[in-house]
């Protein structure tokens, strides 16, 4: 019997749909809670489909989780993970009732004294310093005379971060007091209702709605800044034990601050390290990402933050130990792993369809191995549509036409014939 893996998330995010496709691939059964109009949707991957609604966010994940009855469970967004969190705190105040939901929760994602540590960056951070890890300074700044203090005591520039937020939307760079102040200022107000709106309107993810609404504020942390290169990992493991780890430079990204778009594998030791010290001290299990710097005098590798979720990168088979889907199910299982074979020989890819939509002419579409699911056209012609009317919505709200590139480049994905024998959006 297939081992379920009920896929969790509150955003229509691409990669959810990649990954739901490589655990169907390596052999699960895949059920998905998630927003209508999901990508993953149009994967033929997932057996049953259930609604998140984001303003009953947890009667959406229980109810899931009871028709479901899923053997794991893996969280495709940082909310997503937080509201399970929450999920378990909940269930475990019910006793005996609620003992199969946190057996689960557990099993998914690892000892429970872990999970205010995973979620909260400072703490993260805290964890690591303790563990003797290579972690720049790291302080929540509640107000600005804790900033100015910060600043005055550690020099800038620094990295500002709001916590429960990801893929670089939550992260400032500041270089003087002025630029701390005003990023500090952005990034503990609440979601814009306009914000709100359009994720809710465009991209069907309404979980800006409720903090919008409500003005709640976020957490912010400062961080010493390391002058280096950007590097992550992205790992799958179960009571503590790494089973499968992919290791990545990140060469381009969608801004300065933004999600990476292409990257290159690379094996680093202690990188490897840092995140297998991480798993086995937290007892953590399922899937994590752990960002870093490398510096660029010594090329030591500084542990920035954790993700308490599948990355984006995540779905990629690379080989032995280099298959997250693979090994998860081998663990499920409890059968010897059988990676799939590998997507490519090149150690440089283009994420899908983020560098397309960073630049649709990039060489990297070209030199690098371009990773778009042409297997499945439905799913391709999904994120060329959604694409299409984000744009639209951009050009509305800022009263003028989307650019000519923009626009040509779009017209001929959406008016080209996907077939396995295209190499590149921009071909």
């Amino acid at each position: 019997m297939k081992p379920k893996v009920l896929l969790a998330t509150t955003s229509s995010w691409y990669p959810s749909a990649r990954l739901a496709m490589a655990l169907h691939n390596a052999g699960c059964q895949v059920d998905a809670v998630c927003p209508n109009n999901h990508p993953l949707r149009k994967t033929g991957s997932v057996e049953r489909v259930y609604v998140y609604r984001g303003l009953s966010p947890l009667r959406s994940l229980a109810r899931a989780i009871a028709i479901s009855r899923p053997d794991f469970i893996a969280a495709g967004d940082d909310l997503a993970t937080q509201l399970l969190h929450r999920l378990y705190a909940r269930e475990k105040r019910n006793g005996q009732s609620g003992a199969s939901i946190c057996a689960l929760l557990e099993r998914s994602f690892g000892e429970p004294h872990s999970f205010p540590i995973v979620r909260e960056r400072c703490a993260f951070m805290e964890f690591a310093r303790t563990e003797g890890l290579r972690v720049p300074s790291t302080e929540i700044v509640r107000t600005r005379e804790d900033l100015k203090a910060w600043v005055t005591r550690m020099g800038l520039p620094a990295v500002l971060k709001a916590d429960g937020t990801s893929g670089g939307d939550g992260v400032r760079i500041a270089r003087t007091l002025a630029d701390a102040e005003r990023a500090f200022d952005q990034l503990q107000a609440p979601p814009l209702l306009a914000r709100a709106a359009k994720r809710a309107l465009i991209d069907h993810d309404t979980t800006l709605v409720e903090p919008s609404l409500k003005r709640k504020r976020r957490v912010v942390n400062i961080q010493s800044f390391i002058n280096g290169q950007e590097a992550t990992s992205t790992v799958v493991c179960s009571k503590g034990v790494l089973l499968a780890a992919l290791h990545f430079e990140v060469v381009n990204k969608a801004s300065s601050t933004g999600h990476a778009t292409v990257v290159r594998l690379v094996q680093n030791a202690e990188m490897a390290a840092a995140a297998e010290v991480a798993v086995h001290r937290l007892g953590l299990s399922g899937f994590y990402g752990f960002d870093f710097m490398l510096e660029a005098d010594t090329q030591h590798a500084y542990l920035i933050e954790i993700n308490p979720r599948v990355t984006q990168v995540g779905h990629l088979s690379l080989g032995p130990v280099r298959d997250l889907p693979a090994a998860l199910y081998a663990a499920l299982c409890c059968k010897d792993v059988q990676p799939a074979p590998n997507v490519t020989e090149k150690d440089t890819i283009a994420l899908f369809p983020q560098e397309w939509i960073r630049d649709s002419q990039s060489p990297f579409l070209q030199s690098a191995y371009h990773d778009v699911p042409w297997e499945k056209p439905d799913l391709v012609r999904d994120c060329v549509n959604s694409r299409q009317k984000q744009s639209g919505w951009y050009a509305r709200l800022n009263r003028k036409p989307a650019s000519a590139p923009e626009r040509s480049a779009e017209a001929a994905v959406a008016a080209t014939p996907i077939t396995h024998s295209h190499r590149s959006l921009s071909s």
